[in-house]
């Protein structure tokens, strides 16, 4: 494709109209506006509190996932469906890597010094089991792996086109324009992966910090958990 011809099929998009069908659907954008809240409010959290002398290097993560929320909503706002999997995964991914790194500052320098240094989603998950007390008994509470691997491989056969057409609703650039039955698929899937940073975070890093957490942060996060597992996860 020549540039003249990108200029041209992208130019061809009415990208306002896009948006403006987007923030039609009040109920769905009410609920991606709910789950992007949510993972502000985790951040803001662990931004007041989790700061050190100089401020945790690993909060990086955290503005990462926090960044990787808001492109859901523009990604769902412009009809760039496929963008939003990539995106969705990445908060996950970030969650996952920061309630590791806070506290393995070393390897988060080997990290960015050595391009062949990695630690997977299944490495992290692993270190809690042995090392984050009470995260083996709290996660069967709120169904950590139960619900983090179904969900992970859901998204990463979207992203790496296993599963071809999935949330794409387009054959070229000229025909990017809104899906509601995607656009729904979508919601469910923020709400998911809200759901998984949530659980992540009550066994791990959140668990660890809860006591510094706002009243008004901790009633909101709370909100809606029974009773027997906020006591078991000593949240009460």
């Amino acid at each position: 494709m020549s540039a003249a011809k990108l200029t041209a099929a992208l130019t061809s998009v009415d990208w306002n109209a896009n948006i403006a069908t987007f923030i039609g659907h009040a109920d769905l954008v009410e609920r991606i506006a709910a789950s992007g809240f949510r993972l502000a409010l985790w951040a803001r959290q662990f931004e007041n509190t989790d700061k050190g002398e100089h401020g945790n290097p690993a909060l990086c993560f955290i503005r990462e996932m926090q960044i990787a929320g808001h492109l859901v909503a523009t990604t769902c706002a412009l009809a760039c469906y496929k963008s939003t999997a990539s995106s969705l995964r990445t908060i996950v991914e970030t969650a996952l890597y920061y309630t590791y790194f806070r506290v393995h500052p070393v390897e988060l320098g080997t990290l960015v010094r050595n391009p062949k240094w990695f630690i997977s989603k299944d490495d992290v998950i692993e270190y809690h089991k042995l090392h984050t007390e009470g995260f083996a008994e709290n996660q069967q509470k709120v169904q950590v792996v139960g619900q983090l691997n179904p969900w992970y491989s859901r998204m990463s056969a979207i992203i790496h086109g296993q599963l071809p057409g999935q949330w794409v609703t387009q054959v070229s650039i000229a025909d990017t324009k809104p899906d509601l039955p995607t656009l729904e698929k979508i919601a469910d899937e923020f709400e998911q992966c809200v759901r998984i940073v949530d659980a992540l975070f009550f066994c791990t890093a959140g668990n660890e910090l809860w006591d510094y957490f706002s009243h008004v942060a901790r009633h909101a996060l709370i909100k809606g958990m029974p009773g027997d597992v906020k006591a078991a996860l000593k949240l009460a």
